[in-house]
């Protein structure tokens, strides 16, 4: 099957790959040309190419949003026939009134140069944006509700994330990005604003779209919606809060900030209309400091919220094994060895080997029963131990609730219990461990103990609209380029992405 001529290959493609079938939009949408057969585009259509050593057409490829997106719409078609018939809704009436939500993500990916090959090794960066078809459903005349007829059963699978623009950009290179995704935003902001137009099952149905942008990590977020970077003292990318109120009042606040207000603020830092000092003027538009240009949903990213965490509890299992809570800053060398003491210890006993930079292998297995069982063997004092202990039981009764797709099927007892555990949690941080929490806190462990419970009441979930589909992605994107690319840059990305 496999080793076919070209040719032959080339025509079975044309099918799978956006571009092939028609559909129109109605009203036509706003700066998008209108043929409707196009393959894939050079991500910088638009902009003239550059001089430099390498020219700008091969930096980026994607495919045209809303052509990606009927793709991914006719690949479900059976699926959505299925549903209508289960629903038990008489297909040729069904012809209108469809809603698709659609999970917007995208992340960026450190060294993807080429190991082979003469010359210098180029340090290149990629970024790779994509979207899942989280639900489709039907507003049939005459019912209230809306019936949903598809939902995604694997949102975090990489199968059901389809990639739409890759480029050899540096995430952190705000200016190329926006360059890049630009228009991909202003063609999603058209769709918005239109009905698509499209036979499935062999009818023409109209569809509506929502976006929302929740794959991102915390650094994508700030980048996007023109906040201050990790480290600033506005810890949250969804409250006002700052490190130290945060870490004073560790659970009760809500929702505030918003694409829309970012926006506001941004032009109020522009502006200064009340002619403040910079450090007024930071506090007046809270850490707002560049132009949003993409507009997220405010959630908590799943995956890195469990890195994140990990991390933390990393860091106190170092300082209860050194006895910090007795000590006032400890040197250097002491720590290390604390740290290799802890490191062996899991090494040993649970054949955890330590890693650069926490991941979210290490961290699922770091938060366990055992391996705070294996680090309390370390802690000299009793009490220390049961605190830990406690600290963790805590932790792994909260973590199912935005870790899971449907929390209030799958673990409803701890989405109960969740605003009670994240208080006691918050009590004992405050308390036991104030020597860590003292006028500090980590960015996502305020939105784990602050936000979760408001999120799964908005949304129903948290885990289902994570960056995971995204990031498994980026192993299939460093296998292709490997692998299947044929050898010249001009058409890496374009294999890649087919």
């Amino acid at each position: 099957q496999i080793f076919q001529p070209l040719h032959t290959l080339r025509s079975a493609e044309k099918e799978l790959l956006p571009g092939f079938h028609q559909f129109e939009w109605q009203p036509a949408l706003k700066n998008v040309s209108s043929s409707w057969d196009v393959g894939i585009l050079d991500g910088l259509s638009g902009w003239t190419a550059s001089v430099d050593d390498v020219s700008a057409d091969t930096i980026s490829r994607r495919f045209r949003y809303d052509v990606a997106l009927v793709s991914a719409l006719k690949d479900l078609e059976d699926d959505i026939m299925e549903g209508l018939k289960e629903r038990g809704l008489d297909d040729s009436t069904c012809t209108s009134g469809f809603t698709v939500v659609i999970k917007e993500s995208c992340d960026g990916m450190g060294d993807v140069s080429e190991k082979h090959g003469g010359g210098p090794a180029v340090p290149e960066k990629a970024v790779r944006f994509s979207f899942t078809v989280m639900s489709i459903s039907i507003q049939a005349e005459g019912v209230e509700e809306a019936v949903t007829i598809f939902r995604e059963p694997k949102p975090n699978s990489e199968l059901s994330c389809r990639p739409m623009c890759l480029m050899f950009v540096d995430e952190s290179d705000h200016e190329m990005l926006t360059a890049i995704l630009g228009p991909v935003i202003a063609e999603r902001k058209a769709m918005t604003n239109s009905r698509l137009i499209l036979s499935i099952g062999g009818l023409f149905r109209s569809f509506r779209f929502y976006f929302r942008g929740t794959g991102y990590d915390e650094k994508m977020v700030r980048e996007m919606e023109g906040l201050e970077a990790s480290g600033s003292t506005y810890i949250c990318t969804l409250c006002d809060s700052t490190r130290a109120e945060a870490s004073q009042n560790m659970v009760l606040h809500t929702i505030t900030r918003s694409h829309d207000e970012n926006l506001e603020r941004y032009e109020i830092w522009r502006t200064n209309p009340f002619s403040e000092s910079a450090e007024e003027l930071r506090d007046r538009v809270k850490g707002v400091s560049a132009k949003p240009f993409m507009e997220t949903h405010p959630t908590l990213d799943a995956l890195h919220c469990d890195i994140g965490n990990a991390t933390e509890f990393y860091k106190i299992f170092q300082d209860e094994i050194g006895e910090v809570y007795l000590k006032r800053n400890p040197p250097r060398e002491e720590r290390r060895r604390w740290r290799s003491a802890l490191d062996k210890q899991l090494r040993k006993k649970l054949n955890l080997k330590p890693v650069m930079r926490m991941n979210g292998n290490y961290a699922r297995r770091l938060m366990t029963r055992d391996s705070v069982e294996v680090v309390c063997e370390l802690v000299p004092s009793e009490e220390r131990r049961e605190a830990l202990k406690e600290l963790m039981e805590l932790y792994i009764q909260m973590k199912p609730v935005w870790r899971s797709s449907c929390p209030a099927q799958e673990c409803p007892d701890q989405l109960c219990r969740y605003s009670y555990n994240s208080q006691r949690f918050a009590e004992l941080l405050s308390t036991t461990f104030k020597y860590r929490y003292d006028g500090k806190i980590s960015n996502y462990l305020h939105k784990t103990l602050a936000h979760v419970p408001e999120i799964v009441e908005r949304d129903g979930s948290i885990g289902a609209w994570a960056s995971e589909g995204n990031e498994s992605g980026n192993k299939l994107f460093r296998r292709f380029r490997k692998m299947n690319a044929r050898q010249s840059k001009t058409f890496e990305l374009e294999d890649i992405l087919k």
